[in-house]
């Protein structure tokens, strides 16, 4: 595995979190309101945007954690009839503020004053037919709570975890 610095990863994060067209998707639906298949054939995560922007193996990583996460959570919905399900990771946001807090003094004397850091991942979800036509996509943005030291930092874990987080919110929605 290969280690990246904290100033090659934050360097690469000028990526931000934006909000898709869609709007919020109820559980179960596609974007476009039809249901969304419910078992797959197979498994895939799509970080050409993440590396488009510069995020290479680091993106890689994100893919990898997502792909394994995938499996396991979505491995009681596997039928060799089914589509493919793909998804496609668009930003990931890492907060600068990874300790819950900003800084500021809140009452009491105590760090923090109600504010928290939060990691996110953006992308959609698509069923993917056999001749490649999608037949159904649920875009979706997962945001964590983050509390780790920013003395000793760990982008590569709270890569992993904000991975894992969204996958396992993607279990919940379709």
């Amino acid at each position: 595995m290969t280690l990246f610095s904290r100033r090659s990863v934050l360097g690469a994060m000028t990526v931000g979190i934006t909000i898709t067209g869609a709007g919020c998707v109820p559980a179960g639906l596609s974007s476009d309101g039809s249901p969304f298949p419910q078992a797959f054939s197979g498994f895939s995560v799509d970080v050409s945007a993440l590396k488009a922007k510069g995020l290479g193996p680091f993106a890689d990583l994100i893919g990898a954690a997502a792909l394994d996460e995938l499996q396991r959570s979505f491995a009681d919905r596997v039928d060799p009839r089914g589509p493919r399900l793909v998804l496609r990771v668009t930003s990931v946001f890492f907060t600068p503020f990874p300790d819950n807090s900003s800084g500021r003094l809140g009452h009491g004397g105590s760090r923090g004053g109600g504010n928290s850091g939060h990691d996110a991942m953006e992308g959609e979800a698509l069923a993917v037919g056999r001749r490649g036509e999608v037949l159904a996509s649920h875009p979706m943005l997962a945001v964590r709570d983050v509390n780790t030291s920013p003395l000793t930092p760990d982008e590569q874990a709270r890569a992993v975890a904000v991975a894992q987080h969204y996958v396992r919110w993607l279990r919940r929605q379709i």
